[in-house]
């Protein structure tokens, strides 16, 4: 079949390699100039695992009211004119009951265990080289609360296969001893030692090459305007999508089939065609900081709880990475956010990095109220969806890009997951 994937984020593009190598004839189409310059271009770079749970959980709601009007709190939550927004919240509220989340760590652990299993067969395979690094992923505590509340999901972790193993402080230090600094502040911790970490930007981009090379057609400084359609009920599908190609020029591309891999702008794209997908941007932010002294760097990934922020090594430079601001599609940078990113990072290494010159970004992380994507068929017969992976994009990219490959074939993914229209 002749397939159109419509983005070439980690996504799109991990979508494109598999359905070429399941040997479809693959266009991709992308408006930026070239592969994963939006939300995969400067992200946390962690595969994480079984620290995958969703924001919408039971602790949830105290906490984003504690949040409400600090510029620099983890989650900003700046009230819109907009339905979508208000729509989402409630829908965000009605997902942090304990049985909705339990249920969504289930879906979550199942496509990213998935995924991270179909990541290294790749990385073998192309042997792309992208920062990778195999040394788990440390998460610490410094409140006794947030500790004590942690257990119990660690041991669902467990219970899922996931060895998430709590820690002491102690052991913490033993397993990052570039923490040292903060010994006395750290309550507590878990590690996976199976977790991963890697420049997202580079594993895509490198994967875009290999897709290129064997055979996929890239269009890039391509804008998607519309989708259309023809047939009605049961037999209606899309026929053609219409784009503004470089030269400025309106044109219809043809396709079998259709993948949507937008992210954050999957939902404005397929509202129009009846099809309402609850997601909504959440704007987060990275700064990236020249490594001065390797041996005061972390060489573990880690993430710090209290400040819901990731920390991962890439070779001579320090990413870290986090916070969520939901304020439309704007990439504005915050600078009290920006500011608070290094506050901390500067606390925890103080003598690590070159913290005068950091390189801050924002992405629109396409966040659904559970923290589940879409993955699947549409009400449209050749229109699936690949989108709405919000913080774990990079986590469960690989293996979302191969299920909707077995999809769009007619092939059922070998992944237990609620896949949509399924």
């Amino acid at each position: 079949m002749k397939v159109i994937v419509l983005g070439s984020g980690i996504i799109g593009t991990t979508s494109a390699w598999f359905l070429n190598q399941a040997g479809h004839d693959v266009t991709v189409i992308e408006r930026q100039p070239g592969a994963a310059q939006e939300t995969s271009f400067a992200n946390g770079c962690q595969i994480s695992v079984s620290h995958a749970e969703p924001w919408a959980n039971p602790t949830a709601p105290l906490k984003i009211l504690k949040w409400l009007g600090q510029e620099d709190a983890p989650l900003l939550y700046r009230f819109r004119p907009e339905w979508l927004q208000w729509k989402w919240a409630l829908n965000f509220l009605r997902e942090c009951t304990p049985s909705r989340t339990d249920y969504n760590i289930r879906q979550i652990v199942a496509i990213s265990e998935y995924s991270r299993l179909t990541l290294q067969a790749i990385r073998k395979q192309t042997g792309i080289e992208y920062d990778c690094l195999t040394r788990g992923i440390l998460h610490f505590y410094t409140d006794q609360k947030e500790f004590d509340d942690s257990l119990p999901a660690a041991k669902l972790m467990r219970d899922l296969g996931c060895e998430r193993n709590s820690i002491d402080a102690d052991e913490v230090v033993k397993i990052e001893p570039a923490l040292a600094g903060i010994r006395d502040k750290i309550v507590g911790g878990d590690f996976t030692d199976s977790d991963e970490s890697g420049d997202v930007y580079q594993f895509t981009t490198g994967l875009a090459k290999k897709a290129q090379e064997a055979g996929v057609n890239f269009q890039f400084n391509t804008t998607v305007t519309r989708l259309l359609t023809e047939g009605s009920g049961a037999n209606a599908r899309i026929n053609a999508v219409e784009i503004i190609d470089p030269n400025g020029k309106h044109q219809i591309l043809r396709a079998d089939a259709f993948v949507v891999a937008m992210g954050s702008f999957s939902q404005p794209l397929l509202q129009p065609l009846g099809i309402n997908l609850m997601i909504y941007p959440g704007k987060g932010y990275s700064a990236t900081y020249p490594i001065i002294n390797p041996d005061a760097a972390p060489s573990v990934s880690l993430t710090d709880d209290g400040y819901k922020l990731v920390v991962s090594r890439l070779g001579n430079r320090l990413r870290v990475a986090g916070t969520c601001e939901l304020n439309g599609y704007t990439r504005e940078l915050n600078t009290a956010r920006c500011e608070a990113i290094t506050r901390r990072t500067r606390e925890l290494f103080p003598e690590a990095c070159d913290y005068n010159n950091p390189i801050y970004w924002t992405g629109l992380r396409p966040l659904t109220p559970s923290n589940i994507p879409y993955i699947g068929k549409t009400k449209f017969s050749n229109l699936f969806l690949n989108t709405g992976h919000g913080t774990l994009g990079w986590t469960m990219g690989c293996g979302s890009g191969l299920a909707i490959a077995d999809i769009v074939s007619g092939r059922k993914p070998d992944v237990d997951f609620a896949f949509t229209g399924m």
